[in-house]
């Protein structure tokens, strides 16, 4: 039996890679920070089947206990300060997290194999962040990196220390970089979910409008169900590389909305829209659409979720929480 080590099992991607690596056969371990996490339920109930450890990314003697106890094949490195708008409010704290934390546990997973360094595949969980103030349309993985924000810039830290560690060390360190990848376990901070939930709310009666920024930005936005299969594939290569993981469509905030209200069925959405200077970005990232020919063609991969279907099963999700919120 296979066994993997998931760092951030508490998002959304770690609870869709918990599930598929459970229905692959895998023993699965999950790090989880602090013994009152407020999420330690949610995986509880979720994946009863992972084995939870206590551990944190700032500390590597933890890391590389949880290791030993773990014994992986396979390590999942998800965990990250991931909200990007909160990177400008603490960007110390986020570098920390989502830059050193990289390294603590490429470290740590280092040690751990020994001199078996083939002893441990290890996945980085790279972001379209990365590239920011794009300098090619659509971005490759040979496209120049441009960070536009704090968590952007500790993002490619991570990137390039787990290239560092394959080159270096010869471990097979593996970095995905995922475009926006949303599903109905996506926090209500991220604009996604914000939009399907208050669609939600309005449809119901429960709410009069809906608060943005910039609505013109652009996403390439997919189905983070789709997008876990291709880290798993990564870690099955014999080689570790760096894959664009995406859908390559591009969508605007205001598609996004049209899609959600025409999902719950209300018309005239701009009634509901105010748009605030409080949620623009200090430095926006204008269009992201990635090129994921690479894994396509090596991985075998591609996108079964198109965008539309993605805003529908959000919307469909938060209609029966919010429905069930007022029985």
């Amino acid at each position: 039996m296979p066994r993997a080590l998931i760092t951030g099992i508490t998002g959304q991607d770690g609870l869709y890679l918990s599930e598929l690596l459970l229905s692959k056969g895998y023993e699965v371990y999950g790090l989880i920070r602090g013994q009152n996490n407020p999420k330690y339920e949610l995986v509880r109930e979720t994946v009863p089947d992972v084995k939870l450890l206590t551990g944190d990314l700032m500390d590597v003697s933890s890391l590389v206990r949880i290791l030993d106890s773990a014994n992986p094949d396979e390590v999942y490195n998800l965990g990250a300060i991931s909200f990007v708008a909160y990177s400008w409010e603490n960007a110390s704290v986020t570098s920390d997290v989502t830059g050193k934390g990289v390294l603590n546990m490429l470290e740590a997973t280092r040690h751990y194999a020994g001199d078996d360094v083939s002893k441990v595949r290890f996945y980085q969980a790279s972001s379209s962040e990365m590239f920011g103030k794009v300098q090619e349309v659509p971005q490759r993985e040979e496209t120049l990196l441009w960070p536009r924000s704090p968590y952007g810039v500790a993002k490619v830290y991570g990137h390039y220390m787990t290239i560092n560690y394959r080159e270096s060390y010869g471990m097979h360190a593996s970095s995905g970089i995922l475009f926006n990848h949303e599903s109905p376990r996506r926090g209500p901070e991220f604009v996604t979910r914000k939009v399907s939930q208050a669609v939600a709310r309005i449809k119901l009666g429960l709410q009069d409008e809906l608060v943005l920024g910039n609505l013109d930005a652009k996403r390439d936005w997919g189905f983070a169900g789709d997008y876990v299969e291709a880290m798993w594939l990564m870690l099955q290569q014999s080689a570790a590389d760096d894959y664009v993981i995406s859908t390559g469509e591009t969508h605007s905030i205001e598609e996004l909305l049209e899609a959600a209200f025409e999902a719950a069925g209300v018309a005239d959405w701009r009634s509901y829209i105010r748009q605030d200077p409080r949620f623009m970005r200090p430095a926006e990232v204008d269009l992201l659409i990635g090129d994921s020919t690479k894994a396509r063609t090596v991985l075998g991969w591609k996108p079964k979720v198109s965008f539309r279907e993605l805003v529908q099963m959000m919307v469909e999700s938060d209609l029966r929480e919010q429905s069930a919120l007022i029985r």
